[in-house]
């Protein structure tokens, strides 16, 4: 028995190495080739929906780039440009900007607007790790 569990203990660690060394730990940019595909990837995905114009969006965007290394092999995060890709953001219900969707096996589970301080959205993407 105590093989068995060894055995199984070490088959968890290398998932969870493997898991971790495939996770990047910066923002992907996201578009219409390879967004679907991301968000159903990987477990937990955060998609910034943003522009280049949008003030409030350059604000978050240093807080996304830490929060990806802080959660790699947990989260990943996605940058989606809102000007290049309007079809997605038409079909998230994107009405302004900067806004997160998080995403939980491709299904959206929650959603953040506007320029939110750090702690905030940390505390959103706990909600949903498991």
């Amino acid at each position: 028995m105590k093989d068995k569990e060894l055995e199984e203990l070490r088959r968890k660690k290398l998932e969870e190495l493997k898991r971790k060394m495939t996770y990047p730990d910066k923002p992907i940019r996201l578009d219409s080739t390879n967004f679907d595909k991301t968000i159903k990837e990987y477990g937990l995905v955060v998609v910034d929906f943003w522009a280049e114009w949008c003030g409030p969006c350059q604000i978050i965007a240093p807080i996304i780039e830490r929060l990806a290394k802080k959660y790699k092999g947990k989260v990943v995060f996605g940058k989606l440009n809102v000007d290049e890709n309007r079809e997605i953001a038409v079909r998230f219900g994107i009405m302004g900007i900067p806004t997160l969707i998080v995403f939980k096996n491709g299904t959206p589970v929650g959603k953040i607007v506007g320029a939110v301080p750090e702690e905030h959205i940390e505390a959103s993407i706990k909600k949903f790790l498991s």
